[in-house]
């Protein structure tokens, strides 16, 4: 058995939020620990507007979660989750062994934001020229 590392994201429904913010914040963690694995850090990440329309909601109410759990285990929590009527979508990703203290700190220091991108900061992304990564290329497997 090998414990692995996760971050998973959990779309909630907004309106149950609403009504029960301290029943379904405990109910994701509650479900890991079930399977046997260890919550690292929970909680509520945002509530953003959804780009398309799940079951009828516009929004909902986003869930992060870091934790350790067995490999073997993962397919059991995601049925689990699949069954909980609040949970309209997640998403469960292994993050690497070598980032995941970092990942924590920043999650339980309460300064998470979710990223975003202004037009000022793509302009200054500077791209090489489709001539250059060849050229270079070409350097490279002659000097070989």
């Amino acid at each position: 058995m090998s414990e692995c590392s996760y971050e998973g994201m959990f779309i909630l429904d907004p309106n149950k939020y609403a009504r029960e913010a301290s029943e379904l914040a405990a109910r994701i963690p509650k479900l890991i620990e079930k399977q046997g694995g260890t919550v690292l850090v929970s909680r509520l990440w945002e509530e953003r507007r959804l780009a398309y329309p799940i079951q009828g909601h516009r929004k909902g109410s986003y869930w992060l979660t870091y934790f350790r759990m067995d490999s073997q285990k993962l397919a059991a929590l995601t049925e689990q989750v699949q069954r909980t009527d609040a949970v309209l979508r997640h998403l469960i990703l292994k993050v690497d062994a070598r980032i995941i203290d970092a990942l924590v700190a920043h999650a339980a220091s309460g300064s998470l934001r979710p990223a975003t991108t202004t037009p000022a900061a793509v302009a200054d992304v500077v791209v090489p020229e489709i001539d250059d990564i060849d050229g270079a290329a070409v350097a490279e497997e002659a000097s070989a």
